[in-house]
């Protein structure tokens, strides 16, 4: 066990290390690239004395490195600036934005996961057979359609030709919400607002379609993979001897030694799922930080910017740390190493 700390210990440092050159390579490249945030802001009339103030301002009037050090000491008090374009507190606008997205990834993980084991299962109990082929097939159809096609699909089946759900947005505004927090979803099911959690819930099933049926693809595949490697083991082949059907061999002995590998793969995918965000958030007008993460690009805001790519590479971070902790739970050779 103290190993198992001591490994985690390591992970936790490294991450923060790697966070911190994160930080240090996107505030110096936001710098160096064409264009000028100031000049989007001051109005046609305005006065040098004018600019340089809102320079001043910005904290945009130093060398990269003098204001590289002034924002790392903002940023370890919390102090994230004030958004360019809306001029608003970023810390803020962040609290406001993040949990939506995390409402949206979380549902489209849970989605692959149930659907891409369902498919795993069932194409390791029907190997073998000419059902086989076909599993194989559809699979391999949808993995091959990326997440923003399978967004703009959804869109003109789901919204456009059979209006099923909507097209845009998180809420209706005609419901009633007076939620304490952001995390819409969560609140609403918790304190038993059923009618704003079914329309909430409504709106985020196209961008969690879009978002979970490629990674629900990359699940069936891996598990397939790795339950067919240990339905041959010897355990399979003594259990199989007790008369248990291949249901109950695949569910009750397979599946816990083919998890492993999986939730390795799962892991890295996810990341990718979020930044995925980025793009199905724009088609469905989600109101997460991956729409605001565009608009903050298209305006150049930079403080919004830096602070959209802390959160972006903190969670990767935290994911990985997050899926090295479950791998080595699953594992005890990893876990007693």
């Amino acid at each position: 066990m103290p190993l198992f700390l001591l490994s985690v210990l390591n992970r936790v440092l490294l991450a923060a290390v790697t966070l911190l050159g994160v930080a240090v390579v996107v505030f110096v490249l936001l710098r160096v690239v064409p264009g000028d945030p100031i000049a989007m802001m001051i109005s046609p009339g305005s006065t040098p004395e004018q600019i340089a103030q809102m320079r001043a301002n910005y904290g945009l009037d130093g060398s990269i490195l003098s204001q590289f050090w002034i924002w790392l000491k903002a940023i370890v008090v919390g102090d994230f600036g004030t958004s360019i374009s809306l001029r608003r507190n970023v810390l803020e606008l962040l609290g406001e934005r993040l949990p939506a997205t995390l409402e949206l990834a979380a549902a489209a993980l849970i989605f692959a996961i149930c659907l891409g084991g369902a498919i795993a299962i069932v194409g390791t109990l029907v190997r073998r057979t000419v059902l086989e082929p076909v599993v194989d097939t559809v699979n391999g159809t949808v993995l091959a359609v990326p997440d923003f096609v399978w967004a703009l699909a959804l869109i003109l089946l789901l919204g456009v030709f059979f209006p099923v759900f909507p097209l845009s947005g998180r809420i209706n505004p005609s419901v009633q919400n007076d939620f304490a927090t952001s995390f819409y979803l969560l609140e609403s099911l918790v304190t038993f607002q059923f009618r704003a959690f079914g329309d909430i819930a409504s709106h985020m099933v196209m961008p969690v379609l879009a978002l979970g049926l490629p990674l629900a693809a990359i699940i069936a595949r891996v598990l397939k993979e790795a339950l067919l490697e240990a339905m041959v083991q010897d355990y399979i082949l003594l259990a199989k001897l007790k008369g248990k059907s291949n249901l109950r061999l695949i569910l009750q002995e397979a599946l816990r030694n083919a998890v492993g590998p999986t939730i390795a793969l799962t892991g890295v995918q996810f990341t990718f799922l979020i930044g995925g965000t980025v793009i199905v958030e724009r088609i469905f007008a989600y109101p997460g930080i991956g729409n605001m993460a565009i608009d903050a690009v298209i305006n150049r805001d930079l403080p919004l910017i830096q602070g959209l790519v802390l959160v972006f590479g903190a969670l990767f971070i935290l994911i990985n740390l997050g899926v090295d902790m479950l791998v080595a739970a699953f594992n005890p050779r990893l876990r007693h190493a």
